[in-house]
């Protein structure tokens, strides 16, 4: 058979073996997981300057360590109670304008700090602008970025931007110790503004809200997905969740459970772990890098209890792990010492495996009782983990200026992580229940 001329291939179209193989771009999704990650990791060094703040600003102002516990029981009650909104800002305003609007917030409110004399004033800036903008880029920040530009490798997704909070303790605890405990607590104050206000730029530039505003389709989707109309509902159906699961028992057993688990966490130990360790002559920057090495296991520790979720009851998880934790925080006050030993750093790697290990479970639980709704009222029982979380960072500050030292506390979080194991058992599984586990922050 012989082709006429019209019928043979053209130049161009016929491959040259001397060319260099074609190199195809990385999907632009992966740059967005990367502003995203970039973005959580400086949100949690904002979450680890309260704790270090403490002691200086008791020394310069004579302020209570109540009444500074108060500003940071603000900043985390705000955080939680945002969160469940979250979404329905994102999906109403895109997520661009809602994450560079929080960070200006953040570094307004961080600097702001430098200029204060007040109390008041320390409760407005870094409770109130702090934990409103610190709330909008809570855990619906990464599940929305995750849902609408990936329908492949979500969980590999989801775990990297679970690892951006440990990464981001781990990074910043130890620099802005240092910085504090040079140079004082202003620089350390101006670091955090400084490090929201970079990110912005590259928020606005490289985040987008949606694959479609740049014609692609979803990073392992077979077919170009549309951009959805703004949602004007997200918000109201949030309420009707909240509303419709209060009226049953296992929620109020699900946020007391996690309630206690914020207390004894980002309460009292993210908040006064470093201060206690200062009152027995540790220096600020031991303490600090203690607690950071807290956030590499914190990974493994979810990660494992994730896996277990999937095999065990998770009511009975969650009553092993609150019981562990609540006898490691009863010999914690044996361990504290001017130099960081052994049997510390033991407590150390138990205590950040079980970190955040209730979250599979409590999450498994939220979905096998309340189905379609599962995620957002884990999103309010989310919010019960940061109230928990206030109430124990101003109560601590007041023990401590009451009793002189911070023992009580630890043997009450330990009583209350018994009392939460008893709870936990009290919870019933529905039968058929669907244990669908998302590694969480």
């Amino acid at each position: 058979m012989t082709l006429t001329p019209s019928e043979l291939p053209s130049r161009a179209q016929v491959p040259d073996p001397a060319a260099p193989p074609r190199r195809r771009r990385p999907h632009r999704a992966w740059s967005v997981a990367a502003v995203t990650f970039l973005t959580l990791i400086g949100a949690a060094g904002f979450a680890s300057l309260p704790g270090l703040l403490i002691e200086p600003l008791h020394a310069e102002f004579h302020w209570s360590r109540g009444t500074i516990g108060f500003a940071v029981s603000v900043n985390l009650a705000l955080y939680g109670l945002t969160a469940p909104f979250a979404a329905a800002l994102m999906d109403r305003f895109g997520i661009r304008r809602v994450v560079a609007v929080a960070l200006t917030v953040i570094a307004a409110g961080a600097g702001l700090t430098c200029f204060m004399t007040s109390s008041r004033q320390l409760v407005l800036y870094w409770g109130v602008l702090v934990g409103l903008g610190s709330g909008s880029m809570a855990l619906a920040f990464a599940a929305t970025v995750t849902g609408r530009w990936f329908a492949a490798r979500r969980g590999l997704v989801t775990g990297i931007l679970t690892a951006a909070g440990a990464s981001g303790q781990l990074i910043f605890l130890p620099a802005l110790s240092v910085v504090v405990e040079r140079y004082g607590w202003r620089p350390a104050a101006v670091t955090v503004a400084l490090a929201a206000l970079a990110v912005v730029p590259l928020v606005w530039l490289l985040l987008r809200d949606h694959p479609a505003d740049v014609g692609l389709a979803p990073y392992g989707a077979a077919e170009f997905v549309p951009k959805p109309p703004p949602q004007r509902g997200a918000a109201r159906r949030a309420v009707r969740a909240l509303v419709s699961a209060a009226g049953t028992g296992p929620f109020w057993l699900l946020a007391g459970t996690f309630a206690i688990c914020g207390a004894t966490t980002n309460g009292l130990v993210k908040t006064h772990f470093v201060p206690a360790a200062h009152d027995h002559g540790m220096p600020m920057t031991a303490a600090a890098s203690l607690l950071a090495v807290i956030g590499v296991f914190d990974i493994a520790g979810t990660v494992a209890s994730g896996w277990f979720t999937d095999r065990f009851s998770a009511r009975r998880l969650l009553a092993v792990y609150y019981g562990l934790r609540g006898l490691s925080l009863m010999f914690l006050p044996l361990l504290l010492a001017d130099t960081v030993h052994p049997p510390m750093v033991f407590f150390i790697v138990f205590y950040g495996l079980d970190w955040v290990a209730t979250v599979p479970p409590t999450l498994a639980l939220c979905r096998e009782h309340y189905g379609e709704d599962g995620a957002i009222v884990f999103g309010w029982v989310l919010a019960a983990h940061q109230v928990g979380a206030a109430l124990i960072a101003f109560l601590g500050g007041l023990a401590r200026d009451a009793f002189g030292s911070y023992n009580p506390v630890w043997y009450a979080a330990g009583a209350l992580c018994a009392l939460a194991a008893l709870m936990a058992l009290v919870i019933r599984e529905r039968r058929g229940g669907v244990r669908a586990v998302a590694l969480t922050g």
